[in-house]
């Protein structure tokens, strides 16, 4: 007697697959995902159904987000997972919240992820003010108060120069924008060397104008003594390394892994490292944990939307870089992991695949709330130079 399939349970995933979506990031997040999916399905699945991952191109496009998000819905998605772009993650989780179905975020870090507090919608990553002061922290620690940002127009960047402004003014330290679109590489150079930063961050898209832009410093002598940092994460991903080699190196920047990997995190690195044929990033661990959360909500809660997204605050996993739980820290409109534990790293100049640790905050649930400082008490940031 033949017996019928069981139905899937399908999550709908959205990634940046295409241009000018960040595709490699794109190509990681997906990489977690399907991983933790297939590891979820060999262990029996959703109480004997497969898990099924319905995937949708977000090119970094808000209207193709949206789009997406209606389409996903009317196929009978539990849940909605993915996106590594602040603006698509933004428009996907206001059309999911308004159709009612569970957003589970990976990697995107606007604080204003959702215009007015949601139950259904969630994230993963650590919100920008978080991290980012996180990095403000590292560059007073380094000697470097006199900044300046190279900029273009966006609202994820105007966000990061104003909370590095705010964080830093208090304490002594200025920030200079210049229009990395008005001005080309060589004219924001002269800019600096006139200005008298000691740092220069790139608030910019990559490959352009990011590469000409680290091109143009390192080759200027009158800015030999300038620190160049990317706070969003350009030099994480290995074109980076293939586009500027020796010059894309001693460039801090943030990504969201402990100083030490924990036993999961451990295989899950090892297999995606396989799966990539490259070191996996960061944003691959965030779609990994994305699943490993969805599926048991899943498996603990049912398969009803409403269900889904009543286990926020009840779920609690053991992720690739810590223990999973949500709250809804300070004003924060979604659910949060807070925290993820933060590193400011950059690659070695004496051996470019290698990542240096430079500053770290491990990654706890007791933080403050988003408008305070992230300090851990009883402990401090680790700095090594």
């Amino acid at each position: 007697m033949s017996t019928a399939p069981t139905s899937p349970v399908r999550i709908g995933a959205l990634a940046p697959l295409t241009r000018p979506g960040w595709t490699e990031a794109g190509r990681h997040l997906l990489a977690g995902l399907e991983l933790a999916v297939g590891e979820a399905n060999a262990g029996g699945g959703i109480a004997g159904r497969p898990l099924e991952l319905l995937v949708r191109d977000t090119a970094a496009d808000p209207r193709r987000a949206e789009a997406a998000v209606e389409e996903l819905a009317g196929l009978g998605v539990a849940a909605l997972a993915g996106e590594y772009h602040s603006v698509a993650a933004r428009a996907a989780a206001a059309r999911a919240d308004a159709l009612g179905l569970p957003f589970l975020c990976s990697s995107a870090v606007l604080d204003a992820l959702t215009e007015r507090p949601s139950d259904r919608v969630a994230r993963l990553a650590p919100a920008q003010s978080h991290g980012w002061r996180v990095y403000a922290d590292f560059l007073l620690a380094e000697g470097h108060s006199r900044i300046a940002v190279a900029t273009e127009p966006g609202v994820y960047w105007a966000a990061g120069t104003r909370i590095l402004r705010d964080h830093l003014a208090p304490r002594g330290g200025t920030v200079t924008e210049l229009d990395a679109r008005a001005l080309s590489a060589r004219e924001l150079a002269g800019e600096l060397a006139a200005d008298g930063a000691t740092a220069l961050l790139l608030l910019t898209g990559f490959p352009d104008p990011a590469v000409p832009l680290v091109r143009a410093v390192r080759r200027d002598p009158r800015l030999a003594g300038l620190l160049v940092g990317a706070p969003a994460g350009q030099p994480e991903f290995p074109a980076w390394e293939a586009l500027l080699r020796g010059d894309g190196t001693g460039i801090p920047f943030l990504r969201y892994l402990p100083e030490r990997p924990t036993p999961l995190g451990a295989r899950v690195e090892a297999t995606l490292r396989a799966r990539l044929a490259a070191p996996p990033s960061f944003v691959a661990l965030e779609g990994y944990d994305t699943i490993a959360v969805l599926a048991e909500a899943l498996r603990a809660h049912g398969t009803d939307r409403d269900a889904v997204a009543a286990s926020w605050p009840r779920v609690t996993v053991r992720g690739t870089r810590g223990e999973i739980r949500f709250t809804r820290p300070g004003d924060a409109p979604v659910r949060q992991w807070a925290w993820s534990p933060v590193q400011v790293a950059d690659r070695d100049p004496a051996a470019p695949a290698r990542f240096r640790t430079l500053h770290a905050l491990p990654g706890d649930p007791t933080l403050p709330a988003l408008p305070g400082h992230p300090t851990l008490p009883g402990a401090a940031p680790t700095v090594r130079n």
